[in-house]
């Protein structure tokens, strides 16, 4: 695996990985390790339990950081002791109704939290490809037939899509205001990118409001299996699916920063277009 995925770019690598405890940031943190990474882990505790990270015992195959994402001086004295070339921002506050319940968290952590990444990715010299994953939640509801495109316009109905959408904005001015890829070689070496997608299946995922998780804990504890909106229409993805997108722009941005720092959307085929 070392010697044929994304052309061996990770190898040996120092890759700092925001909200490593989660669902997606653990497999992402793990895949990385087995690219043959050094991957340190910026998040705060595991958010279920159990959880992935504990599952595999995560703990012990990376350097764990315990942080808070909108400690900008915590985060900065990281990325000036570990110097990473790669860094990859997944922590989140992401749940709908808990943006409803907390949504002064809920931006805190997402629209500052992912500025105080940008700010401390400005300071540090090391950092060749930063990526910023939001979601595919960031777009203004059209209820369009087709996908959105990475042009389409932001919006947001609730907290978090507001929020993310808030993200994706402060990403775009960071690129054209700090990290411009006409400047990029001359300038700065960073490239920047953020990518969207939603509706992440896999194994390990005990968070909040997830279909397949929820049915398999209504079944063990012998209940009836309560459906919100059965006819809505997702793209599902499996985990590995979107991160092998990711890891995939981050060795691509790191060969060509210029052609590769942009938003991009990654999403399921239409055959896994199905409805709840």
């Amino acid at each position: 695996m070392k010697n044929t995925l994304f052309n061996n770019i990770y190898n040996g690598k120092r890759v700092l990985v925001t909200g490593h405890t989660g669902f997606k940031g653990g497999w992402l943190s793990l895949w990385l390790k087995e690219l043959g990474a050094e991957v340190i882990g910026y998040s705060l505790d595991p958010p279920t339990k159990p959880s992935f990270f504990e599952a595999v015992d995560l703990k012990n195959k990376l350097i764990h950081i315990i942080g808070d994402v909108r400690d900008e001086k915590h985060l900065l004295s990281v990325f000036t002791k570990y110097q990473p070339e790669f860094v990859f921002h997944l922590a989140a506050q992401s749940l709908v109704r808990r943006s409803y319940k907390e949504p002064r968290l809920t931006y805190e952590t997402n629209i500052m939290g992912t500025i105080n990444v940008l700010e401390t990715v400005r300071k540090t010299n090391s950092v060749k490809a930063c990526i910023i994953i939001t979601t595919d939640k960031c777009y203004e509801n059209k209820e369009w037939v087709y996908g959105y495109r990475e042009n389409d316009p932001m919006g947001g109905y609730d907290p978090y899509s507001s929020s993310k959408a808030c993200a994706e904005l402060v990403v775009s001015a960071y690129r054209n205001s700090f990290f411009n890829p006409k400047d990029y070689g001359k300038i700065h070496n960073i490239a920047l990118s953020s990518v969207r997608a939603g509706n992440v299946i896999g194994g390990g995922d005990w968070g909040k409001d997830r279909i397949i998780t929820d049915c398999v804990k209504t079944l063990f504890e012998n209940k009836t299996i309560n459906i919100y909106n059965p006819q809505a229409t997702r793209p599902w993805q499996y985990v590995l699916e979107p991160l092998s997108g990711y890891l995939l722009l981050g060795s691509k941005m790191y060969k060509d920063g210029r052609k590769y720092s942009s938003a991009w959307n990654f999403g399921s085929g239409d055959n896994a277009i199905i409805t709840v």
